[in-house]
């Protein structure tokens, strides 16, 4: 069994697969999986949401059990019936969802459960003594009383990593461990994997941030439709062949073609002075049929833009039309009868109800015209949503839960409740987190064809590529201003990150 705090000196483990096999429901999610770990190595996951990469992490990781196949640990055949089991063998997984104990301070979450005591209490010296020497071997710089909640997600993350390492991990599955974080914080953390690697330890690393697994991953394993398509050093691989390789086809373009953005169209959003919590006296227009980009770094203010426009925030100052009506300040009402729709960042906390229906979702926006006495005309219900649900390619029983589809799919039902509202203005923050590149090209689709149907677009998004590949026009917004608008050639990566990280810049058409 692994040592109680091994960091550098965890012993080595050889992980390997051997036509691994899972259903769910009977219906196979993953089909004779042959995959191998090598110490020292940061090994990348990558494919469609519904390719079985987070399955496969789960079964190394003893989250799942295989229905078929064989699980090997330095040349033993095994079983994990448990993640404590795989963890006794040295495998540890962090999660997206992170599992620490916020009140609860740094060196507490390390050792929960494993707290040294004299006389059945905690004994505290000696518990500072071994995170201390923990932290230090492992090249982190942590406050051993600081409480977890206090800290940003980038140190919790290492927080969790420390207390794997406390148990004796060799092995560690890190399923998408960046999706939340801003650029530097990311960074922190890729420096954090290189250490693990450099020290024997294995990482695993699932995530749909392709130049992420380029630039981290030693080799690279590509999943479509649960079967693996190949492993390879990630030397001799790009992005499109990756992507190739995930959707089994090329792809022409990540972006649609982009339409020149309409000459004289009428202002369908005209915001004004405004004034909210993060937001500091922003002004700027949306015109029919034009994309709006918003762009800047984590923290700016651009959601909380988004959501004093839509009336989710309080507006303490300033004015914001939709069409030539005025919108009431902290109203969402006000906003949908104004034409403007909000798909917001978090698609699980502030978008979608999981645990009900996809229907139920599509519909949820719009229900005063299916039950106008108060009641839900079930047959209208249906039928609206399985027309709008067709539309944006989400196929399948309505009826199931929200929570069983894919990130993408996910998206796409919100994009669906959007398009069931008469709608002038769609904002769209961060409308592709967490999607992955199929998803992503569909979802492009919808946002584009809404501006080409008149609809005015703001995107709201933290990733730059995005916004330039979309957008007719971007703003930067840093500090809860607007310190940047771009347009024409003046919209380029170095210009945008300039506003976003230095002084106020403005460029006109080029």
């Amino acid at each position: 069994m692994p040592t109680e705090t091994a960091d550098a000196g965890a012993p080595q483990l050889e992980v390997e697969l051997r036509g691994v096999g899972k259903s769910f429901g009977g219906l196979p999610v993953l089909q004779g999986i042959d995959l191998r770990l090598v110490p020292g190595e940061v090994h990348g996951l990558v494919g469609e949401n519904g390719a079985g990469k987070s399955t496969l992490a789960k079964i190394i990781a003893g989250l799942y059990t295989a229905d078929e196949g064989t699980l090997v640990v330095n040349g033993e055949e095994t079983g994990f019936g448990s993640p404590r089991e795989a963890l006794d063998r040295g495998i540890s997984a962090i999660a997206q969802e992170l599992a620490l104990v916020p009140s609860l301070s740094v060196a507490e979450n390390v050792y929960l459960g494993r707290e040294p005591r004299v006389l059945g209490f905690i004994d505290r010296r000696r518990l500072r003594k071994k995170f201390v020497a923990l932290a230090a071997g492992a090249g982190f710089d942590l406050d051993p009383d600081r409480s977890v909640g206090s800290m940003r997600i980038a140190d919790q993350q290492k927080v969790e990593i420390l207390r794997a390492l406390a148990r004796g991990a060799s092995v560690i599955v890190m399923d998408e461990p960046t999706a939340a974080l801003s650029a530097s914080d990311t960074e922190l953390l890729h420096g954090v994997v290189r250490q693990l690697a450099a020290s024997g330890h294995t990482v695993v690393l699932v995530s749909h941030y392709l130049s992420e697994v380029l630039e981290l991953c030693d080799t690279v394993t590509i999943l479509r439709d649960g079967k693996l398509i190949r492993t390879a050093r990630t030397s001799s691989e790009t992005e499109t062949t990756l992507i190739e390789g995930m959707l089994g086809r090329t792809l022409d373009s990540v972006f649609p073609d982009k339409s020149p953005a309409p000459a004289g169209a009428d202002e369908v959003l005209v915001v004004r002075d405004l004034v909210a919590p993060g937001v500091n006296g922003v002004s700027f227009t949306v015109r029919a049929g034009e994309i709006v980009g918003v762009a800047g770094l984590v923290g700016a203010g651009r959601s909380e833009i988004a959501h004093a426009i839509f009336g989710a925030a309080r507006r303490s100052g300033g004015s914001v039309t939709a069409s030539g009506a005025d919108l009431r300040p902290s109203a969402i009402g006000s906003a949908l009868r104004g034409g403007v729709f909000l798909i917001p960042e978090s698609r699980k906390e502030q978008g979608l109800v999981m645990q009900r229906a996809i229907r139920e979702n599509v519909t949820l926006s719009n229900l005063a015209e299916l039950a106008p006495a108060g009641w839900i005309r079930t047959g209208a219900e249906r039928r609206e949503a399985r027309k709008i649900l067709d539309g944006v390619t989400v196929i399948g029983d309505d009826r199931r839960s929200v929570s069983d589809l894919s990130g993408g799919n996910q998206q796409k039902v919100l994009f669906a409740r959007a398009l069931q509202r008469r709608r002038r203005v769609l904002i769209a923050d961060e409308p592709t987190r967490g999607v992955d590149v199929g998803s992503r090209r569909s979802i492009y689709d919808l946002i584009v064809a809404q501006a080409n149907q008149g609809i005015g677009v703001v995107v709201i998004s933290s990733d730059v590529e995005e916004v330039l590949g979309l957008a007719h026009r971007i703003l930067v917004v840093r500090g809860g201003r607007i310190v940047g608008e771009f347009s024409g050639a003046a919209m380029t990566e170095e210009n945008i990150l300039t506003a976003a990280f230095a002084d106020p810049i403005t460029s006109e058409d080029a």
